[in-house]
């Protein structure tokens, strides 16, 4: 049985230190792709369109729905004794951890409420009072839910963890999982509410906890069951 750390492809731990270093060493790059979207006549111009409030507004919605079919699902096969989409009690559990870990507990307890960076359109060079700080820097810019990570991307990316679960298609499930999450990171963007940095960690924390609790919780066990 590998370590769980291995279980996540080399080339994602790997994206995940090279662009945070990259966040790091030049931070003007969140500036700059914030200011594609922001100007001084009209701020950020794109939030109050169509697509960034139903983009913004998707999150919760598909969340809820989400855990509310998936414990539905469980209930079912589990009191009917049918198989449908194959939901039991473990993947009910692996989608709830998924959940509580990555969005909930690393995003929007350890980063949000303990970095204190404030967002774009609160910083000065986006019509606020406040300073620009680098992500992974901390700082007291921001008393409480702050810009970095972002927590609606986080909560976007976690149907990497329904994708996960797939078991046919699953590089169909996966790719669509990451293009919605990264479109609810760009109207969060586009909005001013988070920096280019704060959704791409939100990315690669929740997409390694998936996989991490995955392995430990499916491939695993079918690796000793394997060996044995």
């Amino acid at each position: 049985m590998k370590n769980m750390f291995l279980s996540v492809a080399w080339p994602i731990w790997v994206l995940f230190l090279v662009s945070s270093l990259f966040f790091v060493l030049y931070p003007q790059i969140d500036i700059t792709v914030t200011s594609f979207f922001y100007s001084e006549a009209e701020g950020f111009f794109l939030k109050p369109t169509w697509w960034v409030t139903l983009l913004y507004d998707s999150v919760k919605f598909v969340i809820i729905v989400t855990v509310l079919v998936s414990i539905a699902l469980w209930l079912w096969n589990r009191y009917w004794a049918k198989a449908i989409g194959t939901m039991d009690g473990k993947k009910v559990g692996f989608l709830l951890l998924v959940l509580a870990l990555g969005p909930g507990l690393i995003v929007n307890w350890v980063f949000k409420e303990n970095w204190g960076r404030a967002r774009p359109a609160h910083i000065e060079i986006f019509g606020g009072d406040k300073k620009f700080v680098p992500a992974y820097v901390f700082s007291d810019q921001c008393e409480t839910n702050c810009s970095f990570s972002s927590g609606h991307a986080s909560g976007a990316y976690f149907v990497i963890a329904l994708a996960l679960l797939a078991r046919r298609h699953q590089p169909f499930w996966m790719t669509l999982a990451i293009v919605y999450g990264s479109a609810v990171g760009l109207a969060r963007i586009v909005a001013g509410g988070h920096f280019f940095s704060d959704v791409v960690v939100s990315f690669f924390v929740v997409y390694i906890v998936a996989k991490m609790l995955h392995y430990r919780m499916f491939e695993a066990e079918s690796e000793g069951k394997s060996a044995a």
